[in-house]
């Protein structure tokens, strides 16, 4: 084979090594894990993860995937906790404990205090006659057949279905505590995704920018409005109520067809009863009305008042779409 052909070769067999993992690792998902998402469900302390090496990394994962999702979490090194980090445990934490051979010298040493405060341990371990699964209260086993490595040496697949016990822990968690997009939202206020679950219609508007016309206002009167605004468009309003909308397609399609434009009014070329929503609507909600309505522009109300015109490059600008 090219260099080429055993690049792509190599990165197709990790993948496959790792996916075939993963999928036999649903047959240990029994009334062992059933246990085990139960005692952590009812404890009425934390989740306190404890590894080393490669699945004290896996370890710090998990962590943070159950803080972000409503379960609290905090990480452990394994050879730090037998040198003064033991005090992070509290009497009512549970403790998952990581390691692939389960018979590690740090785990080994580890173990007996845990067991000596009688904190409720799990082991995840690829192997179930390991000196952590055979003192641990409740197991996950992940058994592995080879590492993806070539050599069968580094941490591939065995971290990878560490990762995934551990996710399918931490999204029973959340189903069991009834975690919705809205808790979410409490943890992840940064970046990308805090914005899509934070970022209202209302924060989109200028409220210096409020195009608006009357049903009887000539279209030179909308040209301007629409111009002068720099929003692509124009809320109609009678008697404080939106009835309409225009936007510059529409005075487009109006030149197109139109030969003598002096006499034509608004209400002869809006589209009636737009689409509106209200100002706390999340904008990733929004986002996604205008996609299925393929619409570019949105109303926006506040206790049915008509208070702005969003335009789909303003969600772009934001990062979502």
């Amino acid at each position: 084979m090219t260099s080429k052909e055993k690049i792509i070769h190599r990165a197709k067999t990790t993948l496959l090594i790792e996916a075939e993992a993963i999928q036999n690792l649903v047959k240990n998902v029994d009334d062992n894990f059933f246990k085990v998402v139960d005692s952590l469900n009812n404890s009425k302390g934390r989740v306190i993860v404890t590894g080393i090496g490669k699945s004290g990394v896996i370890g710090m994962k998990i962590v943070a995937t159950m803080n972000s999702t409503g379960t609290p979490s905090v990480f452990m090194h394994a050879a730090d906790a037998i040198h003064g980090d033991l005090g992070i445990i509290q009497k009512s934490d549970s403790v998952i404990c990581i390691s692939k051979s389960g018979n590690s010298p740090e785990i080994k040493a580890l173990i007996p205090f845990l067991k000596k405060e009688k904190n409720l341990l799990i082991g995840m371990t690829a192997d179930a006659k390991s000196f952590l699964a055979k003192n641990a209260d409740l197991n996950l086993i992940t058994p592995v057949e080879k590492e993806a490595c070539p050599n069968n040496l580094a941490p591939t697949t065995s971290t990878s279905v560490q990762l995934a016990m551990g996710d399918a822990l931490s999204m029973c968690l959340l189903e069991l505590n009834k975690f919705e997009a809205k808790d979410f939202a409490k943890y992840h206020p940064g970046g990308s995704l805090g914005r899509m679950l934070f970022l209202t219609t209302k924060d989109l508007i200028s409220s210096q920018t409020l195009p608006t016309v009357s049903p009887k206002d000539l279209v030179k009167k909308v040209i301007n409005e629409i111009s002068s605004k720099r929003l692509g468009a124009t809320a109609v309003i009678d008697k404080n109520q939106v009835i309409g909308i225009i936007t510059d397609g529409d005075i487009r399609r109006m030149l197109e067809t139109c030969e003598n434009f002096n006499k034509v009014i608004a209400s002869d070329i809006m589209t009636k009863n737009p689409f509106t929503v209200k100002h706390d609507t999340l904008a990733s909600e929004a986002i996604k009305l205008m996609n299925k309505k393929s619409i570019n522009h949105l109303i926006i109300t506040e206790n049915s008042n008509y208070i702005g015109i969003v335009h789909i490059l303003d969600f772009i600008k934001e990062g979502i779409s």
